[in-house]
């Protein structure tokens, strides 16, 4: 369906809102998706902060898109030129949002559903892998991590995550000794929240980190941080993962 098929902004509008609720606050043909959103035009907002971190030319390139949501950042890769862009999410209302957003706006993107944890089934490489707004909704994120270090980043991976407590980053030491307890009480210690029963009315939220874990779990799962250009915004290139780094016991442990 394009917009042709469609016809009329009367018709976008009808055909939006029986496939709302929208998270994502979207433009179409002058259509606003998510006209009330609690965070306003998100998620352009968060966009226009950081999307001069990120090649204007992707000609050539390819690029997944996990827990792509309504779409709206594979359609900015699209338009960036890239050419393929592959949208995944476990959700099939939010892909059929995504369809929908890419029709109307001319992008050839494909949409598939696939959980983050099932990312070793395209058994294809990407030049940039964007991973934004997912890590604190899983109930195992360093595991989703280590999947998308092991599969599908080619090079670049656009991290993003809410973060809660501390800005600080702590000057973090190689060891400590068993009975040494005083850096976890560091602002700045890597601290990821556990959210046993909902935060922001969503039960979908697990953890959230502070500044200093959503680093150190890059670090940890193989990703160099190059670039910070926002808030919650991480642009990483894919390097070999730290000796002993796995999600799996006894991975890390020397002993049996």
């Amino acid at each position: 369906m394009s917009i042709g098929d469609i016809g009329d902004s009367e018709a976008i509008r009808e055909r939006a809102a029986a496939l709302g609720p929208w998270f994502h606050n979207m433009e179409l043909a002058g259509v606003r998706t998510a006209p009330d959103h609690f965070l306003g035009d998100y998620p352009a907002v968060k966009w226009r902060c950081f999307r001069h971190a990120l090649p204007e030319d992707l000609r050539g390139r390819s690029v997944l898109d996990i827990g792509c949501n309504a779409g709206f950042y594979s359609i900015e890769m699209k338009r960036r030129g890239a050419a393929r862009v592959l949208g995944i999410d476990s959700d099939e209302t939010y892909l059929a949002q995504a369809r929908f957003a890419a029709d109307i706006t001319g992008q050839q993107i494909e949409f598939r559903q696939l959980s983050v944890y099932d990312v070793g089934r395209l058994d294809e490489r990407f030049d940039i892998v964007l991973f934004m707004g997912v890590l604190y909704h899983l109930r195992h994120p360093l595991l989703a991590l280590d999947l998308i270090h092991e599969h599908v980043v080619g090079d670049m991976l656009v991290f993003q995550s809410m973060q809660r407590g501390s800005p600080e980053v702590a000057a973090v030491a190689p060891d400590y000794a068993f009975r040494e307890t005083a850096p976890f009480d560091d602002p700045g210690w890597p601290k990821l929240h556990f959210v046993e029963h909902r935060y922001a009315d969503d039960q979908t939220n697990w953890w959230v980190p502070n500044r200093a874990c959503a680093e150190a779990m890059l670090r940890s799962a193989g990703f160099v941080v190059t670039d910070h250009p926002e808030q919650e915004v991480y642009i990483c290139r894919r390097v070999a993962r730290p000796e002993g780094a796995g999600a799996a016991y006894p991975a890390r442990s020397a002993r049996a």
